[in-house]
């Protein structure tokens, strides 16, 4: 967009919201440059704070009516460039829309704005006796409008499921400004299940109504350390195979955890090669017996110690090394790339040992961390981007893990998204027509793709052009708004 217009544009912004609400100054807009990953980066051409739903359906107008595209941002934490701003666009950030505004115990459900943290919905309600369940783990800094955006999950997703098992409605602007209502009572299409996870494409988030689940009676967290993954692969596969189905089953290999000691000191067993954290949860009769069933299944694949933890405090300590890996590995390599991929479970130690592989070819140190139960990987590639070609190789070495994944019947994401990040892997998991029939769900929505364009499909079809194989060169490639892959 040609400088005058946004110019233009900004001014009508001020008056909407007021000066300290929009911000155009060059430092200050380059705080906005990325998400939590950082190696796309692009400086927005303006942010605004709205602190309403009615200033961010004013903010919405304005870009629709001189068609100017708008990216929403929560908190930052996302790690698939979903947030990743428009140089010529308006980035509109929710970290001030941060109230609870209602609690219903009765009909077991809260009401939140989008910059209201994920932890800060448990907190106020903990002491009654329940928690809200999704629980990534950086929910004590990220929003719960990112949570809906990308369909967040978390290390307790194995038996509680993720972020769309637990909105029960949403307030949102679409993308003309209009703002609507949508609920799981609605008769008709499931028009809330195609908002969340929708990345943003769809319109924008300003109210959620979310499930409060009860806290379970008992709970008991086990930490078991195997000299390897394979053992612990195994203990995993019995676990399940065995019909236990515990809170939270997480896998942690030999870097990952000296990634984790180095940061956090968190003291796991010594010579470990890999340590199994299995969470069970419910009426106490049910997790006693759990818990004999587990630590019998652990011993016999292998474990060499065993650790139990009934207090918070214990838990916390044994939970403290996985929810701080991803960053923890900053202390073992200057970069890094968080990948987010999903296999079958039953084929995790072979994919674990083709990555394995494919990091001693290409020379680039891979930690895997992982939701165990459901097959959800979560490898760290790192690298050092002052050396020539080893970002190179690491972007290569991650984007073979996702061929993998497909290779092995699964996902190229389980809870990251897609974003602008892994586009170009979407042909490789759907069809011509399967990505033609996702395009015209977003133009139904925003027909002029205004709202985070760009992003999950590798190159936007224009709505209403015809679908089927494209002769020639797209018009969006063409005017180098994106990229052919």
């Amino acid at each position: 967009m040609a400088a005058e217009p946004l110019a233009e544009l900004t001014r009508r912004l001020e008056e909407a919201l007021g000066r300290g609400s929009v911000i155009t100054d060059p430092v200050r807009l380059r705080t906005y440059e990325c998400d939590g990953l950082t190696h796309h980066r692009a400086v927005p051409g303006v942010v605004v704070l709205p602190e309403t739903t009615e200033q961010v359906a004013a903010v919405v107008r304005l870009c629709a009516a001189r068609g100017v595209p708008f990216v929403a941002r929560g908190a930052g934490t996302g790690l698939s460039g979903g947030a990743l701003p428009r140089t010529d666009g308006v980035l509109i950030v929710t970290s001030r829309m941060r109230r609870i505004l209602s609690v219903d115990m009765a009909a077991r459900r809260a009401v939140v704005e989008p910059g209201v943290t994920n932890l800060a919905i448990t907190e106020a309600v903990r002491d009654l006796g329940y928690y809200y369940a999704p629980d990534p783990s950086s929910q004590q800094v990220c929003s719960i409008g990112g949570n809906v955006a990308e369909n967040s999950g978390g290390a307790h997703c194995l038996k509680y499921g993720f972020t769309v098992n637990h909105v029960l409605g949403l307030e949102v602007v679409t993308p003309d400004g209009e703002i609507v209502e949508l609920s799981d009572d609605d008769p008709g299409y499931d028009l809330l299940g195609v908002f969340v996870g929708s990345e943003g494409t769809l319109g924008i988030a300003t109210k959620i109504t979310v499930r409060l689940t009860r806290a379970p009676e008992a709970v008991t967290t086990l930490l078991a350390a195997f000299d390897g993954i394979e053992r612990g692969g195994r203990a995993v596969s019995a676990i399940i195979g065995g019909g236990i189905v515990p809170a939270a089953i997480e896998m942690m290999d030999a870097l990952a955890i000296e990634a984790a000691e180095a940061a956090v000191a968190c003291a796991y067993p010594e010579g470990a090669g890999a340590v199994l954290i299995v969470e069970l949860d419910g009426p106490a009769t049910e997790v006693a017996r759990q818990y004999e069933e587990v630590t019998r299944i652990c011993r016999e694949t292998g474990a060499f110690e065993l650790r139990t933890a009934d207090s918070p405090e214990e838990r916390a300590a044994i939970w403290k090394g996985r929810r701080s890996a991803f960053a923890a590995v900053g202390r073992i390599s200057p970069a890094y790339i968080v990948q987010d991929g999903v296999v079958p479970r039953t084929a995790l130690p072979g994919v674990l040992a083709s990555i394995d592989r494919l990091s001693r070819e290409h020379g680039i140190r891979v930690a895997n961390v992982f939701h165990a139960g459901d097959g959800n990987l979560h490898p760290l590639v790192l690298f050092d981007d002052a050396r020539p070609g080893e970002a190179e190789r690491a972007a290569l070495v991650s984007g073979r893990i996702l061929d993998l994944c497909l290779e092995h019947g699964g996902s190229i994401t389980g809870e990251h998204g897609v974003g602008v990040d892994k586009s170009r892997y979407m042909p490789k998991m759907f069809s011509e027509d399967d990505l033609d029939t996702m395009q015209r769900v977003r133009c139904a929505f925003d027909p002029r793709s205004l709202s985070n364009p760009g992003k999950v499909f590798p190159t936007p079809r224009l709505c209403g052009e015809v679908p089927g194989v494209r002769r020639g060169a797209h018009p969006l490639v063409e005017s180098g708004r994106a990229e052919q892959f």
